[in-house]
């Protein structure tokens, strides 16, 4: 008689190869680099659709040993299902690669439902959950059991993320229980998340966030033992970052206390953790006390050990061999390595052995600056280096610059050199500057003479001036929409004059395909949309060369002649829904179940200083990075391959100011807030009820033909609607946020020819601001209209918008039109309460300034307007008494 077989109910996944977790096995890795949002190169690859070189960041992944491979396409640039599909099906075909699991990660489901149907093999699904109710969740499961996938399932209900150890524990529970009755799922095919929240923040009641993890495993173990616990470790020690000796002491100590109560998995860099034996014992029992919470200065105890390990980590020993080369390797060093300290001392030596001061600019600064320019074209060295290279370049021809002045009265016939000229400028009715200086500085550190106009420039004097000094280039910036009127207006007044300088497009609100259908067919004699600085001394260099330009342009006009084609063949592709069809199909909202929240108040409350530190606390740091250039998820950033070293470098420098402008108090906070009594009418306006009478919001609504189920949403979808009532139904809200006094700081830093601090400030004034207004947005949720008052977030949970209401801005994509900014202030007060000026295009001054609507619904969503049609364009124009010329200038993005 044969042995009967036994199959023990272990997880059990594979690829091509079985993978099967036993209770002897050791915590799972999962490969997180094949993920959009946390990995820069992948994402890059993806989004240019070389999913073949893509399969080199899997590989290297399997080889650095990964057990299971995380792939994620969630990415508001990527269609999502399409990548998933294509990727994973380049995947299988890949045995190195698929011998191991895949875990289809995603936060939509039609993205992971897409992976389900591409893998083999056994998969893991991350992650559903109960957020959106339990017969979501249900249904989500059914299908992840038909496809035999085993599923991560967050401890996540209607009420939020489970953040105490009952409400982890119940959660949990609570699913397991849907998941083995109701949907059969076997228990060891169901792996937890009970969420692991940032400790020792000084916010009390954060202090128990790791031991109630901790427990909650265990509980989750005893009543579930076959179940599975993951979990995302780096969020533990996120009060640190910047702070890697400690980060990596917490991580261990976390993973010592919650793999022994049954943690199986999770996404942690291995290369951060140390062995828990190897903390120093200081270190180890301060990080056990955060971890377990055992006595209340734990969080004190270890921020002021934090800082002694920091100050260590900061006395550095200077390399000074450097100082015994020639002066000419001397200044290329000073350069390369953003070095100020004896920049004077060099050029004054400089000049002594070169027989004009010219030469010294011309012969070792400049090579110093090609070899920047190299490394930084090479990628090799990145944008903040780049910067700190101009500074010293700055300071070393300020050196110069008198000896040349006075060679100039002299000896007027000496010959000066001949740098090709670009000239500069943000368009009229736009403040905004720091693209433009950061090109400024990039160019300049190549070897051209920029001439910056600044902010808001007529048309008139960019030409004028570009004539008068002899430019060879003019360059254009704006962030606003009304910024790519004015430029298609300074391209038709270039062909008007005669003019013969290309012509460079520029800044956020710009795109190339705008170039090309609507700029580039008035100006006959190149213009060239620039993505970013890097890209900028590549093209400088060859409309400046006459062997390269002739061939430069005419690959230029070829591509936008197509894309224009292109954009237009796409136009006509799409359907649309008459302006009655799309108003008919409007977001089914049960009104009369709802009953709005009253706030504590109506009218405006004007929050006259903030405090910058408090402020500050709600900073989200990814913008930071990305102004600098510097791509990649904080703060996965300063641990990139690539970038890390460089992003660490930019963080500590940024805190370092930062706390300076708070310490000091350089920006003064400004803030106004209102709330009236509101109500939709059938047009998609909505009526507000202010001091100063009844005032008419006006909407656009989505006009694209969709899938049956969907709606084509207006933002006057989620205020309640009159339905004949004379008493307001319902509330709305605005807000304006700005951060005044950063003038002076600026001038101070131009004058000292630092750029990089000068850069660094409005950067940091731009991420104080957004801030500010998520700062303010939180206290209106939770206590000036009060209708969220048990909300308990955080910081990542505010910045990944996972609160109650909307705060969307006129201008932007729900509400496009910058016309409604007029009634916005004038119902906040006008620039005499919010301290922000419009200007005639409606960008708001000072440029660190933010403003918006407030909707309590919990049905309204951020979402875009698209394209509109004619019939709902005339109306809209028609509902406000704009001419159909003036309403197309500031509707543009939704017509085109």
């Amino acid at each position: 008689m044969s042995e009967q077989i036994i199959i023990k109910p272990y997880l059990r996944l594979s690829g091509l190869e079985p993978l099967v977790v036993r209770p002897e096995t050791n915590f799972v890795n999962v490969g997180e680099r094949t993920n959009v949002t946390g990995s820069k190169k992948f994402a890059r690859l993806v989004r240019e659709n070389k999913y073949e070189e893509a399969l080199s960041v899997a590989r290297q992944q399997v080889e650095s040993g990964a057990q299971v491979l995380d792939v994620n396409m969630d990415d508001a640039l990527l269609d999502g299902v399409k990548a998933m599909t294509t990727f994973l099906n380049l995947v299988q075909s890949e045995p190195d690669i698929a011998k191991i699991p895949i875990m289809i990660d995603s936060s939509k489901f039609e993205i992971i439902e897409a992976g389900l149907k591409c893998v083999q093999g056994k998969c893991i699904v991350n992650s559903i959950s109960m957020k959106e109710g339990v017969d979501k969740f249900i249904r989500e499961a059914r299908i992840c059991k038909l496809f035999g996938a085993a599923v991560v399932v967050m401890a996540f209900d209607e009420q939020g993320q489970a953040d105490t150890l009952q409400r982890r524990v119940d959660i949990c529970t609570q699913a397991y229980k849907i998941l083995t009755e109701e949907v059969g799922f076997t228990p060891q095919d169901i792996i937890f998340d009970p969420n692991i929240f940032a400790v020792a923040t000084g916010i009390e009641e954060h202090n128990n966030y790791a031991i109630d993890f901790i427990e909650a495993c265990k509980i989750i173990k005893q009543r579930m033992p076959l179940a599975k616990i993951s979990g995302g470790v780096s969020n533990i020690s996120f009060s640190f970052r910047g702070n890697d000796h400690v980060r990596e002491a917490m991580h261990s100590v976390f993973l010592f206390y919650a793999i022994k109560a049954g943690m199986d998995m999770g996404i942690v860099n291995a290369g951060q953790l140390v062995v828990y034996d190897q903390i120093e014992p200081q270190l180890r029992d301060l990080c056990e006390d955060v971890i377990l919470n055992r006595r209340a200065d734990a969080t004190d105890r270890l921020i002021a050990f934090a800082e002694t390990v920091k100050a260590k980590g900061k006395v550095e020993v200077k390399d000074e061999a450097w100082r015994n080369g020639t002066v000419q390797e001397r200044l290329t060093h000073a350069l390369v390595n953003g070095i100020t300290d004896y920049i004077e001392l060099d050029t004054e030596e400089a000049r002594q052995q070169y027989a004009r001061p010219l030469e010294v600019i011309e012969g070792p600064l400049m090579d110093g600056m090609n070899v920047v320019g190299d490394l930084f074209g090479s990628g090799k060295m990145f944008l903040p280096q780049v910067v700190k290279s101009a500074r010293v370049m700055k300071k070393s021809v300020a050196v110069l610059t008198p000896f040349i002045e006075e060679e100039k009265r002299n000896n007027p016939l000496a010959q000066q050199g001949g740098a090709a000229r670009i000239l500069l400028a943000t368009v009229k009715g736009d403040v905004h500057d720091i693209g433009k200086n950061i090109v400024g500085v990039v160019l300049g550190c190549n070897g051209y003479d920029i001439i910056d106009l600044g902010v808001m420039v007529p048309a008139d004097k960019i030409l004028e001036t570009a004539q008068k000094e002899n430019v060879d280039i003019i360059g254009l910036s704006g962030l606003i929409t009304p910024s790519l009127d004015e430029m298609v207006h300074v391209a038709k007044e270039m062909k008007r004059r005669n003019m013969k300088q290309p012509l460079l497009i520029g800044g956020a609100t710009t795109s190339r395909m705008h170039t090309a259908v609507k700029i580039a067919p008035e100006y006959d004699l190149g213009v060239v949309h620039v993505l970013d600085a890097s890209r900028s001394v590549t093209v400088a260099g060859s409309l400046l060369s006459n062997e390269q330009k002739p061939d430069f342009l005419g690959k230029i006009s070829k591509e936008y002649t197509k894309l224009k084609e292109d954009f237009g063949n796409k136009k006509s592709a799409k359907q649309y829904l008459t302006f009655e069809q799309a108003q008919k199909n409007k977001v089914k909202i049960d009104w009369s179940t709802f009953t709005p929240v009253k706030p504590t108040f109506t009218g405006t409350k004007v929050f006259e200083t903030y405090d910058l530190g408090e402020i500050a606390e709600y900073i989200d740091w990814g913008p930071f990075f990305i102004a600098w250039e510097l791509h990649g998820k904080f703060p996965q950033i300063l641990k990139d391959e690539k970038v890390g070293k460089e992003a660490t470098k930019l963080y500590e420098d940024a805190k370092e100011l930062l706390a300076k402008i708070i310490k000091e108090k350089w920006l003064t906070p400004r803030g106004v807030i209102g709330f009236w009594p509101a109500q939709a009418t059938a047009d998609d306006t909505v009526e507000v009820y202010s001091e100063k009478g009844t005032v008419q919001l006006d909407f656009l609504r989505q006009q694209v033909k969709k899938a049956a189920d969907q709606p084509n949403i207006s933002l006057a979808d989620f205020i309640k609607p009159a339905n004949g009532v004379a008493t307001p139904a319902d509330y709305i809200g605005a807000f304006t946020v700005t951060m005044q006094g950063i003038e002076p700081h600026v001038e101070a830093f131009a004058k000292n020819m630092d750029d990089y601090n000068k850069i660094m400030l409005q950067v940091l004034a731009d991420r104080l601001v957004e801030a500010f207004a998520e700062l303010l947005h939180e206290r209106v949720r939770k206590e000036f209209w009060g209708y969220a008052t048990d909300e308990h977030l955080t910081n990542e949970q505010l910045i990944s918008e996972q609160y109650s209401g909307i705060r969307p801005a006129p201008g932007y994509p729900a509400c496009p039109d910058h016309t409604e900014k007029y009634k916005l202030f004038d119902m906040l007060g006008g620039k005499e309460t919010t301290g922000i000026t419009l200007t005639e295009s409606l960008a708001m001054y000072p440029a660190s300034s933010v403003s918006g609507w407030y909707f309590a619904h919990p049905d309204s969503k951020y979402f875009g307007i698209g394209k509109i049609e004619k019939d709902q364009f005339e109306d809209y124009a028609k509902r406000k008494g704009m001419s159909l010329d003036e309403a197309e200038r500031w509707l543009r993005p939704v017509l085109e």
